[in-house]
């Protein structure tokens, strides 16, 4: 039972370590972008703390055999949680509401011939090579070939002047590159625009090639920019003028022949010939009819407004001309490949590479790489955008990628992920050393190896609403989960910006690609521009949870992940356990985000999520009761002394949300035996909050764990309403329901 075999220390430390560089630990989750996943440590040990039998640390690393258990996943993303109920031989059943998790998941679980889909992959990108690999050449500037590799190109948004009509570089600073991962800095000049190279940061000097002393000070700042032409201040963006314009200003590029005896990067300023082979492209652009390059307007929403704001009204107006010239003729092989999972598979990598191939993609100044459009959670626009090399750069003899962002690297990534399905593996550490552990046993898929002879696992994944889904009573051993928090990022409008191409490609096969966008009234998230408000979400988690409670057998869990910095946003996840006639017998701290990630850092958010365990009958261990603030605080420290225990450092924000599972854990308890899940959801959400503004809440816990008091007892005891002190018994035993 997770309850009591949950090792908190175990796993923690490995998820934490695993949220640091995922790829390293579940390498398929490269099949595809997919938001905020969770560790597949923490669903694995999960499932073995429930069915194992024996410790967590036993088995963790050995192949276990969990055949004849049914798992089901309502929401499930990128497909996380089933991964790993599949990975150790359960059947699982999963439902999305978002076409595109479907796709996802169904890639990441297929099975797929590797040899034939590296054969195919090589073809695709050895025809684009002799097609358009000369629009990703230039000359090199120290030995003057004309064979070098541009690995990305940089690009200014230009905007006429409002007064006297000359177009104005919305430079927000001219240092390209900083000394960390290169020799010197690289200043461009705002006057000529030639690079010059610098080791003193804050008295850069002058230009090398015209004089002008040179700045790290742009002109755009604050959206105003002062024409260098007349003077005027101008306003930006202006959306009555469309879609950005953009000026290729530098490149950076690699060249084999010079790379042995060179130190740092190669940088340059776009040479004639460089310019000449931009009007190439708009040339051969200009005489073709594309078939695959979607033709979708961008809707309104929450994250695509930030769009139209900047003239943006197509998703095709992101991507300039050498990036649609490619993504056409990628797809148009894609299309003629005989074989549907090779297909399939090469389609989805076409779509994780739109993620690069775009210009809302930035430069990172420091670690002089592409960050792709997602790299945070919304549609940034920047002033200065970044173009990969659409082929990408291999390593001659090596099967490594120099630079990021291009077709060598999508599918590098790719054929490691669905090999890690045919040979997963555990990283074991050892103090600081560590070793990959193959699992000789296990493997993801419908089939072993593609073995049609071998017994076939259940695996039934489908776009919709799991609200409205038929599994028959009685028949799940457990639901694992990681449903969506209220105010989550939006997804669908992030998604759509892969999905309009998808549908294109692929779309008239599968009836999930029917609807025009990823989005749906009935999606669980807080949307201003949809009118979702926490009344919507609540109905919608309770509905789903009514659901998945029928199918469960009787004892059986329902274990979710959650997290949010506000008590209120856990209210409907309450709300819905009670509905499902549910208690929650376990919430366990585990890190679920990294710490570093750019929407997290600095932020105050937490890493921890609480992981409700859920059952309609079981046994709650009374040392998790609490009647006051101060004994909910004695709880906090010890799942706090856990976590340090596994090598987790937990933050103030930490410690809120650990709190907020337990006081919602309580609160369910209490409120359970007198629930009516009929009234109306505002009086259900408010039973839930005024329970917890009774019980003290957070800032009373809060004053616990500070002055480390013991809080005074209240005369009626929340949670001896219906049990007495007898029936709790000794401080360890446990509470049936």
């Amino acid at each position: 039972m997770i309850e009591k075999k949950f090792d908190i220390p175990f796993i923690a430390d490995l998820a934490l370590r695993e949220k640091q560089i995922q790829q390293n630990y579940r390498p398929v989750i490269a099949v595809h972008k997919w938001f905020a996943r969770r560790p597949g440590t923490l669903f694995r040990g999960l499932l073995l703390s429930e069915f194992s039998g024996r410790p967590v640390r036993e088995v963790f690393y050995k192949a276990n055999d969990l055949s004849g258990c049914q798992v089901a996943d309502p929401f499930m993303g990128g497909g996380t949680p089933i991964l790993e109920a599949n990975r150790v031989g359960c059947d699982v059943t999963a439902f999305d509401i978002n076409p595109m998790s479907y796709w996802i998941v169904k890639q990441e679980i297929e099975h797929l011939d590797l040899g034939a889909y590296s054969k195919a992959a090589e073809s695709l990108r050895t025809t684009l090579e002799k097609e358009i690999g000369q629009l990703y050449r230039t000359r090199c500037i120290l030995c003057g070939s004309n064979d070098a590799h541009v690995k990305y190109f940089l690009w200014v948004k230009v905007t006429p002047c409002h007064e006297c009509g000359k177009d104005m570089d919305l430079f927000p600073g001219y240092l390209l590159s900083a000394n960390s991962r290169h020799p010197k800095n690289v200043i461009i000049c705002s006057a000529c625009g030639e690079l010059t190279e610098t080791s003193n940061r804050k008295d850069p000097g002058h230009c090398h090639h015209c004089a002008t002393k040179l700045t790290l000070n742009g002109p755009a700042k604050r959206s105003r920019c002062k024409c260098s032409a007349c003077g005027a201040s101008n306003h930006y963006p202006d959306a009555v003028l469309g879609a950005p314009r953009h000026r290729l200003f530098a490149m950076e590029y690699h060249c084999p022949k010079c790379k042995p005896s060179h130190a740092g990067r190669f940088f340059k300023k776009p040479d004639d010939q460089d310019m000449a082979r931009i009007n190439e492209v708009e040339r051969r652009w200009s005489k073709m009819s594309p078939q695959y390059v979607p033709d979708d307007e961008i809707p309104s929403g929450d994250e695509t407004d930030r769009l139209h704001r900047w003239g943006y009204t197509y998703y095709q107006e992101m991507f300039n001309t050498r990036q649609l010239l490619g993504l056409e003729l990628s797809a148009r092989i894609i299309a003629k490949t005989p074989n549907e999972r090779i297909r399939n598979a090469l389609a989805t990598n076409l779509s994780d590479l739109l993620r690069y191939q775009n210009m809302l993609c930035r430069y990172d100044s420091r670690a002089l790489k592409s960050l792709d459009i997602f790299s945070v959670h919304g549609f940034p626009v920047g002033l200065i955008q970044c173009e990969s090399n659409f082929l990408g750069i291999m390593e001659p003899g090596r099967k490594m990628c120099v630079g990021s962002g291009g077709w060598a690297n999508i599918v590098e990534k790719f054929k490691k992920a669905k090999s890690y399905c045919d040979h997963p593996f555990e990283v074991r550490y050892q103090g600081r050393s560590k070793r990959i552990v193959p699992i000789n046993g296990e493997w993801i898929g419908d089939h072993l190896n593609g073995d049609t002879s071998a017994p076939a696992r259940i695996v039934d994944i489908s776009c919709q609403d799991a609200a409205s889904c038929k599994l028959p009573d009685a028949s799940l051993d457990a639901v694992f989960t990681d449903p969506p928090y209220f105010g989550n990022v939006q997804y669908a409008e992030l998604m759509d910006f892969c999905y309009v191409w998808l549908r294109k490609l692929v779309g008239q096969n599968y009836s999930a690609f029917n609807a025009a966008s990823t989005r749906t009234p009935n999606e669980l998230t807080g949307n201003v521009n949809m009118g979702r408000g926490i009344d919507h979400f609540t109905q919608g988690l309770s509905f789903v949870f009514q659901r998945m409670a029928r199918a469960l057998k009787p004892g059986s869990p329902l274990a979710f992940t959650y997290h949010h910095n506000n008590i209120e946003a856990y209210y409907p996840a309450a709300v819905a356990i009670l509905d499902a006639g549910l208690t929650c017998s376990a919430s366990l701290p585990c890190p679920a985000e990294m710490g570093a990630s750019i929407h997290i850092n600095g932020t105050g958010s937490s890493i921890i999520d609480t992981v409700f365990v859920c059952r309609q009958t079981g046994a709650m261990q009374r040392k998790w009761l609490a009647n006051s603030p101060d004994e909910v605080a004695r709880i906090v420290k010890e799942d706090l002394e856990q976590l340090r225990a596994g090598n987790v450092r937990p933050t103030p924000g930490d410690i809120r949300c650990i709190t907020y599972g337990h006081l919602i854990r309580l609160a369910i308890w209490s409120l359970r035996l007198d629930w009516m899940k009929n009234e109306p959801i505002t009086t259900r959400l408010e039973k839930v909050g005024d329970w917890l503004q009774r019980f003290g809440g957070w800032a009373e816990v809060e004053k616990c764990m500070e002055h480390d008091r013991t809080a005074a007892t209240k005369d009626m005891p929340l949670f001896a309403v219906h049990e007495t002190a007898v029936e709790y018994g000794a401080e360890y035993a446990d509470l049936s329901f």
